[in-house]
């Protein structure tokens, strides 16, 4: 019993340094692990890490084509002037309706009424002039319509057909995609693919493992670019049978990813 108790009183005499050494042994795996980690508002940010890019592309001919026109006309009468554009516009959408263009593809972007002046000086003499006057000569009425044709090999024919409604002011032509959400998530697909392809090689030559992913980014998975040369203006027969030959190309949507991973 005296030799238990004698036991024990040795060995309590090392416990204490024994706790000590196990405090001082913990501290410094914590200070170790904290060194691999930056803190930004708290959060544990790893400094290991490598940054790789990729890119992915996609091209897709365009099924949509769209544009604008716009009817004025300038007369005496706001009445005078309505009737006229009420006319010229009605006329060609009429010709668009030909075209089975469904209305809710067809609309109004603008209908303006303005009042057009002339100014007139009076004579001068040698204590001045008078004040130039300002003389009401009637009103100017324009309406734009905006045209979506989903049909796009009838965008020349369409195009043509506004001749015909006496219509002269036609712009802003253009070929979109209708499902383009799909396309660019194909594109951010190839993009990520080659990006892990590059980040799995680096840690190969490098010797380390990648953890996980700390961050991610994307541009340029927006408005898809046209691989055609851009038309400045439409040329067609105004009045005539000819239709404009309308060459669509093709559009290409492209996707850039930056990728961060952490490596141990």
């Amino acid at each position: 019993m005296n030799e238990s108790h004698e036991f024990w009183q040795k060995v309590s005499k090392y416990v204490p340094a024994v706790c000590i050494a196990l405090a001082l042994f913990l501290v410094v795996q914590a200070v170790n692990g904290l060194k691999e980690y930056t803190y930004i508002g708290g959060q544990g940010v790893p400094q290991n890490v490598v940054e790789v890019t990729g890119r992915g592309e996609v091209s897709a001919t365009p099924d949509i084509a769209t544009f604008s026109f716009s009817v004025s006309e300038t007369a005496k009468t706001v009445k005078e002037a309505q009737d006229v554009v009420t006319k010229k516009t009605n006329d060609a959408l009429a010709k668009i309706e030909s075209f089975n263009i469904d209305k809710k593809d067809v609309k109004t972007t603008d209908y303006s009424v303005s009042p057009k002046y002339e100014y007139s000086n009076g004579v001068c003499t040698i204590n001045g002039c008078p004040p130039s006057k300002q003389n009401l000569v009637g009103y100017e009425v324009s309406q734009s319509v905006v045209v979506k044709v989903r049909k796009v090999d009838d965008a020349g024919k369409v195009l043509g057909s506004m001749g015909d409604a006496s219509v002269t002011n036609i712009s802003g032509l253009s070929f979109t995609i209708d499902d383009e959400d799909a396309l660019n998530r194909e594109a951010r697909v190839q993009a990520i693919d080659e990006a892990k392809t590059k980040a799995e090689a680096l840690a190969k030559d490098l010797g380390v493992k990648l953890v996980r992913i700390v961050s991610y980014s994307e541009n340029g998975g927006g408005m898809p670019m046209p691989m055609y040369a851009k038309m400045d203006s439409v040329s067609m027969s105004i009045g005539g049978e000819s239709a404009p030959t309308i060459p669509t190309g093709q559009n290409k949507i492209i996707s850039n990813v930056t990728i961060t991973y952490e490596i141990r």
